[in-house]
């Protein structure tokens, strides 16, 4: 197979990918604290000492979109929107996670949960227990959440060291490899949740663009293997 053949599929393993990623955002754009994410290509330039050098793009890296999504007002006491770079510390069975989609509610225990059960951390990491009898519950914007006026516990809110490194578990769930630490310059605002960060219009306009440069590379590798079969053709005549 000729360099130019492989350098095509290189290419259109990456465009594949990429098209995939936007097809998640696209379904997600109205997840509560989805972050969108974009492909990144690399290229890799091989030197020949036979001949002409070699070069192939290769879709191989998440760019993670940190840009504020709308905040959506809902009244709920236990929702809440981060304005800001910052994340929410979950607590899971696979160990503390980050996330935007702050609509949490109390379990039969007291503690401050996520729909999917997981717990929400004060700053500290300890879980945050509501009182059961507690009355008009209040959240500050540094997280302090106050019942009867009076301070029962702080939501967590923190940066990762390399934001970059955020890898995605789920949906909405983020795993930082590089640590994390107390976020600062952000805010919570109580009874608003904060929707999805993907732009729907420039999703399906860019997804338009994937998918013709992979149908011309498609085109490209049946040109090829046409011209390759007229030559054995005309070699063995």
């Amino acid at each position: 197979m000729e360099n130019a053949v492989y350098a095509t599929l290189t290419r259109q393993t990456g465009l594949l990918r990429e098209m995939n990623l936007i097809a998640n955002n696209i379904a997600n754009v109205g997840t509560s604290g989805f972050r969108q994410e974009g492909m990144i290509f690399s290229e890799y330039v091989m030197s020949s000492d036979e001949g002409p050098s070699l070069s192939m793009a290769n879709g191989n890296a998440r760019a993670l979109s940190f840009e504020q999504g709308t905040l959506s007002q809902t009244g709920g006491k236990f929702d809440f929107a981060i304005e800001g770079d910052a994340f929410f510390l979950i607590d899971t069975p696979n160990g503390e996670r980050l996330t935007r989609a702050g609509a949490f509610l109390p379990n039969e225990n007291g503690d401050l949960v996520t729909p999917d059960g997981n717990r929400v951390l004060d700053a500290g990491g300890a879980p945050i227990f509501i009182p059961p009898n507690a009355t008009d519950l209040a959240v500050a914007s540094d997280g302090t959440i106050s019942a009867d006026g009076r301070p029962i516990a702080q939501i967590g809110l923190v940066a990762p060291n390399d934001p970059g490194a955020l890898e995605r578990e789920t949906g909405v769930l983020f795993i930082a490899e590089a640590g994390f630490e107390p976020a600062e310059g952000a805010s919570i605002v109580q009874g608003f949740v904060e929707g999805s960060n993907v732009d729907p219009i420039l999703q399906i306009a860019r997804m338009i663009e994937v998918q013709r440069a992979y149908e011309m590379g498609q085109k490209f590798i049946e040109k090829e293997d046409e011209r390759v079969r007229s030559a054995i053709k005309s070699m063995i005549r």
